[in-house]
């Protein structure tokens, strides 16, 4: 029986990835930071509880485990090169680090589909393109690369590049930035929203991770595989469904990438001077572009076949979202 670990298991990706593995013959831990704030279906699982910067906690965790599925994050939009690198990527080199010395099989890491783009982002084994404005992108892109040159054939790497997050459970992610700022009326449709929105359900992002944990080996040390839902809207329409179902306001007008992006830095620029989160950043401007991926190496690898209509995500978001969020929600992650 496979023991399997999933760090961040209180997250968007660690609560559906381990809610997904309950019903697997394997054995479950749960690593956490709080376990109060667990799902209250995974409270009888066995969980670990604590700091993943404690480098003695982390050479206990992965104790005679087979699979580790990485789910942790610390996330910024924005700026907060510092965090990023304190919180976020320094803590995930050491416990790749602590997953090689303790002898785990198979990694499995989580990473985003806008790692890479335009003409070569449907090809997730290519190295990511680094931005001069993301510096916590840069920074995913910098342990792809670190798996990528630690992967064997004793260590064997599934880096699972998701879409656009969507779903209950949420956490910081481009919908609830986006809902508030909707209602400003001063957010601007990106090349009339013809691009794609590549949105992926929490309940498929869980199915692809559970299958890359019992999947048979793949065909190198390091795979990386696009994951994304089974239908890909435009932002056009995602927007036109908002507005219809929730009545939030369409976009009164339309500009390239090239002046939204400035737009954006602008706003990045004065963030100093304001008390709250700029209304666009150029982040976010990057997560609209066209990536041009698609599921057929998941399908092909891990038998990965998206059912959640986008649609049905979004509406479980928003409804969450009008429940729990009563502030809008800060572009870089709490601790907790």
């Amino acid at each position: 029986m496979k023991r399997i670990v999933v760090l961040g298991a209180t997250g968007f990706v660690g609560t559906h990835v381990a809610l997904g593995l309950k019903s697997e013959e394997c054995e479950l831990i749960l690593a956490c930071r709080n376990a109060g704030l667990i799902h209250p279906e995974l409270k009888h699982e066995k969980i670990i509880q604590g700091d993943i910067r404690d480098r003695v906690y982390l050479a206990n965790l992965f104790r005679d485990a087979d699979v580790v599925i990485n789910a942790f994050s610390w996330t910024a939009l924005y700026a907060h090169e510092i965090g990023s690198r304190e919180l976020f990527f320094e803590p995930t080199i050491a416990l790749i680090d602590a997953a090689i010395a303790s002898n785990i099989t198979r990694f499995i890491n989580l990473s985003t589909a806008s790692a890479a783009n335009g003409d070569i982002a449907h090809n997730a084994n290519v190295k990511g393109t680094k931005t001069n404005f993301w510096p916590h992108l840069n920074n995913v892109i910098e342990i792809e690369e670190y798996l990528r040159k630690r992967a064997n054939n004793r260590f064997e790497v599934i880096n699972l590049r998701c879409g656009l997050f969507v779903g209950e459970h949420y956490g910081l992610g481009l919908l609830p930035i986006l809902l508030p700022r909707l209602k400003t009326h001063l957010v601007p449709l990106i090349e009339s929203g013809k691009t794609q929105m590549p949105l992926i359900a929490g309940e498929d992002i869980a199915q692809a991770f559970v299958k890359a944990a019992f999947a048979p080996s793949m065909p190198h040390a390091y795979e990386g595989i696009n994951v994304l839902g089974g239908e890909v809207p435009t932002v056009g329409e995602v927007l036109e469904y908002i507005n219809t179902e929730f009545g939030y306001p369409f976009p009164h007008f339309s500009v390239s990438f090239p002046i939204a992006h400035l737009f954006g830095h602008f706003m990045e620029i004065l963030d100093s001077l304001m008390p709250f989160d700029p209304l666009v950043t150029r982040s976010i401007v990057h997560l609209l572009k066209n990536t041009n991926t698609d599921n057929a190496k998941a399908e092909k690898l891990l038998g990965y076949t998206p059912k959640i209509p986008w649609k049905d995500a979004v509406r479980r978001q928003i409804n969450e979202i009008h429940k729990s969020q009563t502030q809008p929600m800060k572009m870089a992650k709490d601790i907790r």
